[in-house]
This record gives structure tokens, sequence and C-alpha cells, in this order.
């Protein structure tokens, strides 16, 4: 039997898992809430129902399908992560945790019946065509999902690379309506950086798949080289990051950390804890850190956020993360497919349990627009009659008045007063989506001018 462990919420898109974290023990008989005669009954019971369906529905059923859909509905019953995969879904899910899949761009999950978009992932359709965190998902091709499980409302969403699909969505107490979208082939670059101001390292994750930590790391070293000794600090951009790899997360936190604990895994027993534990070595060289998070932040990232924040190497600015502290496993059953058990809830180095609570930013910051704002022409110091010459001024000759230039022709000119406000930034349509335009980010200015403020009182500016 195969056993493969994640850290990420269910996806329209993509499933992410990560090698085994424990062997299968046997069940407790006792445990588990009943003795073997009345199990036996159940499934009795269970075998009557079948055999009832198969003579008596009003159509032809196939048996193959009632059994899935059997123990689909055994698992989604548990909790709104677990779930069964039939053969071609578990070979989808090992194929899409390479980074590239076909599909919308969407992670979801599902919220009383509908589908519920935890986020759109860059560069895809759903993100292109402006599908927002928090959008409920109510029709595919104008078909209702109501009474679909979350496994079937998936599959609608998935199809040949081409093919057109109409989602129809309720956002908020907005009129419901409906997004034409186009199926990729969704390449995942989980990693993209740029230097902020010629000081700061800014480096967006979006999730965590197998190239994430390398590109991290590759990321950090570039940074290095293009802003040499002017490197001020790092700012981590994990804004609607639903998550991924657990092993991944493990590694990029381990890169910004020189000792203690990373994550740590209960399972149903209280002697079934793993531990996690930072190596030496911090590639950003105890430079500042601040990790950008908002609602749309979950699981893995969440696990990226606490450690960093536990251990004071990093300030977590934006708004609380989703909240998914659980660990799902992946179990390969008999008939080529696999079921998707939550086994484990995972805790942050100081005894945190995520699981419904999220993490809670260091310095809470929404998301806002910014706008110029005109002032009024106001008298200072120099403007009063007889002020006092600064005496550190040199007189300085006065210079003539520039004569103005003649205009040419074809030139175009502005009748309005010199001293106007700059033009403003547009901001983003989302207000939970990290904004395209580096001007219209509230929040990573804030976590820049932070650094900035940390590094000019450390010493470490250069």
């Amino acid at each position: 039997m195969t056993f493969l462990r994640f850290a990420s919420l269910a996806t329209a898109v993509a499933f992410l898992a990560t090698p085994a974290l424990a062997q299968n023990k046997a069940a407790d008989p006792k445990a588990a809430g009943g003795d073997k005669s009345e199990l036996y009954q159940q499934l009795n019971l269970f075998g009557d129902v079948l055999e009832r369906i198969r003579r008596d529905y009003v159509e032809p059923v196939e048996e193959k399908q009632l059994i899935e859909n059997a123990i689909n509905g055994m698992l989604s019953a548990l909790d709104p992560h677990s779930s069964y995969m039939n053969p071609k879904s578990y070979k989808d899910m090992q194929v899409q945790t390479k980074g590239e899949f076909g599909g919308l761009g969407i992670e979801v999950t599902m919220d009383n019946g509908v589908i519920k978009v935890v986020s759109p992932i860059d560069d895809t359709p759903a993100s292109r065509a402006g599908i927002q965190p928090g959008d409920l998902i109510f029709a595919l091709d104008g078909e209702p999902v109501q009474g679909l499980t979350l496994q079937e409302a998936v599959e609608k969403m998935r199809g040949k690379v081409g093919t057109p699909i109409k989602v129809s969505i309720r956002r908020g107490t907005k009129d419901p309506f409906d997004v034409s979208l186009t199926r990729e082939t969704i390449k995942v670059k989980p990693v993209k950086f740029r230097l902020e101001g010629g000081d700061i390292g800014y480096i967006r994750v979006t999730s965590f798949t197998e190239q994430t930590t390398p590109g991290v790391l590759d990321a950090v070293e570039k940074l290095k080289k293009e802003a040499g000794n002017k490197l001020k600090g790092y700012i981590i951009d994990l804004r609607n990051n639903p998550g991924g790899l657990l092993d991944q997360a493990i590694a990029m936190s381990d890169a910004f950390l020189d000792k203690g604990e990373i994550v740590s895994v209960k399972a149903r027993k209280n002697d079934e804890v793993q531990r996690w534990n930072a190596k030496p070595g911090d590639v950003a060289n105890g430079l500042p850190i601040v990790i950008l998070m908002n609602g749309g932040s979950a699981s893995a990232s969440e696990i990226v956020a606490g450690a960093l924040q536990d251990h004071r190497r990093a300030i977590v600015l934006g708004t609380r993360s989703f909240g998914k502290g659980s660990v799902q496993t992946i179990m390969q059953v008999t008939g080529g497919g696999a079921i998707r058990l939550t086994t484990a809830l995972y805790f942050t180095p100081s005894g945190r349990s995520i699981q419904k609570e999220g993490i809670k930013p260091d310095i809470e910051v929404e998301p806002a627009k910014i706008e110029n704002i005109q002032q009024r022409s106001s008298f200072r110091e120099e403007n009063l009659r007889r002020s006092i010459t600064n005496p550190n001024d040199k007189p300085a000759a006065p210079t003539p008045p520039a004569k103005p230039e003649a205009a040419k022709p074809g030139d175009k000119t502005d009748d309005k007063a010199t001293g106007q406000t700059a033009p403003q930034a547009t901001p983003s349509g989302d207000p939970d989506e990290p904004p395209k335009e580096q001007a219209a980010d509230y929040q990573l200015l804030r976590a820049a001018d932070l650094i900035r403020g940390i590094s000019l009182y450390s010493g470490k500016a250069n």
C-alpha cells in the first residue's frame, strides 16, 4: 500500500502530495467505537441496500460507480478534505504534483454544497478572468453543483485543453454572474522575484510544488548579486498561496532558520508525534524578512509563516490566513485508486494549532487604495519676512528666471497650474489579490518601509 502526505486544500486543478511520514498502523477496534458484531451488521445493511438498488432502481446502474460513490460519501462526510480518488484522478494527482497540469487555475474547497474559491493561481485563465478568493461557484455550464461531491465538481471543471466552460459565480451581496473560461495547460511557476527599490528582495511564492524551494534559493542568490551590498532585507509574498507539498514548506522554512523546530505533526494517538528541526545555515544571512499573508494563504503557507513568526525570524504583515491546520495522507487502495484521509494536525514551533485559527499577522494591514492628496499652498519659515538665515547655508548667486521657450508647432500645452498631483495608481479590482501594479500595492509598500526602518536601526544598512 502506498502512502503520501500533503499540506494543501482540495483543488480543481491540482492536488499536491509529499512522501509518507509514517507507517500504517493497525486500527484499534475499541477506539473505532463499537464491537465487530455491530460492524458486521452495518456491512450487511450496506450489502442489502446495494442489492436492492441493483434489482429495483428505475434504471440500470453500474455497480462500480455505486461503490465509488459510497466510498466517497463515507470519506467526504468526515471533513472537507477527505475524499476518494478513482484510478484516473489518482494518476492526475501524481502528475499535477510535478507542477504542470491542465485546467482553469483555481484552488477550491467545498462550502455548504457549493464550490468555494480559495484562490486563483497567477497567470491562469481564472486569474486573468478576475475570479477572486471567496467566490462561490454554484453552476458549471448551466448545471448546478448542488448535490455533487467536490471530486465530481472538479472533474466537470477539467477537460480538453482549449475547450470552453461557463462558470456561474456568487460574490458577496452582488447579483450572480457568469464567467466564460477556456481550459489551458497550466504550468505553475511557483516562484517569482524582483529587486524592489534597488535594496529589497521581493520573492513571490504562489504554491508549494517540487520547484518551490529550489526556486526560492535561486531567487535569493540572484537578488544578492543584483543588489550587491545595498540589500536591506527580503519580502516573501505568500498572499493567496493555497499550500502544497509539506516537505517543500519544511525545506523553505529551513532555508531561513538557523536552528529550532519548524513544525510538528500530531496524529490520533498521543505518542504519534513527528517533529522537523532546522539545520544550521540562513540563506538570508540574518537580514530582516517580512512575510505578506491574507485570507487566501493556507496550509503549507501557514507552516512557513508560523515557523518564521514563532522564531522571530520574520514579521508577518497583512490579514489573518485561511486556517487549514490538518494533514491528509494519500493511501493507495485496491483497484488502483486512492483515498485522501485526514490523519493528523500540524502545530507551529510554539505549539499553536492553526486549524480554524490561521496565522494572525504581527502587523495587520488591510488592502487599501492609495491616493495622492493635493495639499493647500501654505507658508513655511523661509516665506516669512525678515526670517533668520540658516547659518549652515552658503550664500548663492541669484539665479535669473529662465525664459520660457516658445512652443513648437505640434507641442501639447497644459493650462493647469504647476504643482498638481501625480497620476493616481489604478488599484486592483480584487481587494484580496496582490495588485499587478507595484504602486497600487499598499501592503507591499508598508512591508518595504518596515524593512528599511529595521535596517536603519539595526546596523545592517550598508
